[in-house]
């Protein structure tokens, strides 16, 4: 699943667009965005850069025709502030009908495949939440709706909640997954299986300390995962990291791909978000669909990245019983 965090405020246009088209000729087809992406997210930051610039430029490249929009199972989000008056941000059901419609014009699009919740709103009733979405719907804007940074009993709690006024619901919802961050193993999958929902890892090499961070700073290269989050999950497990570089050295495999196909391996994910900042990093990525893990590699990924909970618990959810 191609990630368009980077597109605009790290990746110019002409090169976001050379990733876009290149992962249609690679058969990727599912797109992900939000309303805030274009946010400058470091020095590297062009002039202009700011909420909405990510969907502008993806709606300028649906422009340029070739079925380009009709071939893109498009996803976009709703939450995060777009600007500083109330009901600019969270789920009201003002703000979601006015987010909807600015999304789709900078998008250039008459729908979303897949709309999804940014974040859960702790402040608005599900009533109002389902039934703001439910009128998009209605109105031919939206197909389905995800979420995204939920516990397990938000899944629960927005299922119910849909099935009680007989609407469709969660699809998928989309949370920070990777050998270093496995929380939500805990709840969030079991909740997402239970319930049918498509899992979607985002920042499955969590922030480039998965990418071979080490290697490349004995080679001079700079990283992502010395910055950011990255830096912080590198800070506390660098030893487990050097000893998962020369795993993946012992494998022939690249740490990246390895951590891709590690995910690929889980039960009830759908797919990671993979954002590349060049075509190269695209077609690179593509390697962790051919890696087989086999069970002796699998358990010792896990001695060097355990799950969460106490050892010897029953698998999750029942981790939390005795």
């Amino acid at each position: 699943m191609l990630g368009t965090m980077n597109f605009g405020p790290e990746t110019s246009e002409q090169d976001s667009r050379a990733i876009m088209d290149r992962a249609h000729e690679h058969g990727i087809d599912f797109f992900d965005t939000a309303d805030v992406y274009g946010r400058s997210t470091g020095p590297g930051g062009r002039a202009g850069d700011g909420p909405g610039t990510t969907e502008q430029l993806i709606g300028r490249w649906f422009d340029t025709g070739g079925g380009r929009r009709d071939r893109t199972v498009l996803a976009t989000k709703v939450y995060l502030p777009m600007g500083d008056r109330p009901n600019e941000n969270r789920l009201s059901a003002l703000h979601v009908r006015r987010a909807c419609e600015a999304s789709l014009t900078r998008l250039r699009t008459d729908h979303l495949d897949l709309y999804q919740m940014h974040h859960v709103d702790r402040s608005t009733p599900w009533e109002e939440v389902w039934e703001a979405f439910h009128v998009l719907r209605q109105q031919g804007k939206v197909l389905y709706f995800g979420s995204s940074n939920f516990a397990g009993w938000h899944i629960a709690q927005a299922q119910e909640a849909a099935r009680s006024r007989h609407h469709l619901g969660l699809v998928s919802e989309q949370s920070i997954y990777n050998l270093m961050n496995r929380w939500v193993e805990l709840d969030v999958l079991p909740a997402a299986r239970r319930y049918g929902l498509g899992v979607i890892p985002w920042s499955p090499l969590q922030g480039g300390a998965l990418g071979g961070v080490l290697r490349k700073q004995r080679e001079g290269g700079a990283s992502r995962g010395t910055t950011g989050h990255g830096a912080g999950a590198l800070a506390g497990h660098r030893d487990a990291v050097a000893a998962y570089e020369q795993l993946c050295a012992d494998l022939g495999e690249d740490p990246a791909h390895v951590g891709l196909a590690w995910l690929l391996a889980q039960d009830g994910v759908t797919g990671p978000v993979i954002g590349p900042r060049t075509v190269a990093q695209l077609d690179g990525s593509l390697r962790a669909l051919s890696i087989t893990l086999d069970r002796d590699t699998l358990a010792r990924l896990d001695e060097l990245f355990p799950p969460p909970g106490p050892r010897g618990a029953q698998p999750a959810p029942e981790a939390y019983a005795w």
